[in-house]
């Protein structure tokens, strides 16, 4: 199953939360609260939102930082999504 939003939604998968210690071992999960990190599965296609124009900035593949109580959480076939208006996403993280 494919999960397609609707006008300005994003669909999110969050990050794996990982955390190094000062000797470079990787403990995987051990964060207490979730990431605001997350990886742009699928985009909306924007258009007409509650009367105003509204022009989709994010893309699938973009890592983006969203906002801390926003969105829908989605379970679906084990995996679990977010689903957050495009004005919860924060930034656009770039390399």
């Amino acid at each position: 199953m494919k999960l397609v939003p609707l006008g300005d939604r994003v669909v999110l998968k969050q990050l794996e939360a990982e955390e190094t210690t000062k000797s470079g071992i990787v403990l995987p999960g051990q964060n207490k609260e979730k990431p605001q990190q997350a990886e742009v599965i699928a985009v909306g296609p924007g258009g007409v939102v509650d009367g105003k124009e509204v022009k989709m900035e994010v893309k699938t593949g973009d890592q983006v930082i969203y906002s801390k109580y926003s969105g829908t959480e989605v379970k679906l076939d084990d995996e679990e999504y977010i689903i957050v208006r495009q004005s919860d996403i924060l930034a656009i993280c770039e390399a």
